[in-house]
């Protein structure tokens, strides 16, 4: 069983994936943010270090997909390879922080990995407002993410919405979580635990 959460920056992926790897006793695999040798200089400065950012979080989650598959195990993955490609990538050429050339030969790589890999058997989405992103970003207090500007957020947020509604590739179960507390409100982890049930399962 391969259980993937995806959202913007700040919408509780982590806090998430932790409580129900302990709740359902699935293994976890968490992004690389801490021993990423990219995160600090793209925050610094973005255009130089995009495509570098980018090429090393696809490399790391095909590796982890790879190994998930092959472990056999009940596994939660925090992010999704599909967010960086339909999302992170196109968002920072865009803003023209990544050049056509970067991006093409970026794309080009991930259609070929995807070509490999199975999607998730369930895919969680969290579905948060900018405020809500900005407040829990706030609260964690990592420094190199207190440069990102508001406008970038709600491009993303833009993007995920246009990005979930077109996924079709496997289950999918939207979460709004601004109004909802997974760390401190034993209900509401019990709202998103009877939700994973019923996909999974069919139990409701």
């Amino acid at each position: 069983m391969h259980v993937a959460i995806a959202g913007n920056i700040g919408s509780g992926k982590t806090t998430l994936t932790s409580l129900l790897s302990k709740h359902f006793n699935w293994e976890p695999h968490y992004e690389s943010v801490d021993d990423n040798p990219y995160l600090n200089s793209f925050y610094e400065d973005m255009r130089r270090w995009s495509f570098n950012l980018q090429i090393y979080f696809l490399n790391s989650r095909f590796r982890q997909i790879i190994k998930i598959r092959e472990s056999g195990k009940n596994v939660i993955q925090d992010r999704t390879i599909y967010e960086d490609a339909y999302i992170f990538a196109p968002n920072l050429h865009e803003m023209h922080l990544m050049t056509s050339r970067d991006f093409e030969n970026y794309q080009s790589l991930f259609e070929l990995m995807s070509s490999f890999i199975q999607p998730p058997d369930l895919l969680i989405y969290l579905r948060a407002t900018v405020p809500t992103l900005v407040n829990q970003i706030q609260k964690r207090g990592r420094e190199y993410e207190e440069s990102i500007r508001l406008d970038y957020l709600k491009m993303l947020n833009e993007r995920y919405e246009q990005w979930i509604e077109g996924y079709d590739i496997g289950k999918k179960l939207i979460i709004n979580v601004d109004k909802m507390d997974f760390t401190d409100k034993p209900e509401d982890l019990g709202i998103v635990i009877d939700k994973i049930n019923a996909e999974l399962h069919g139990l409701f």
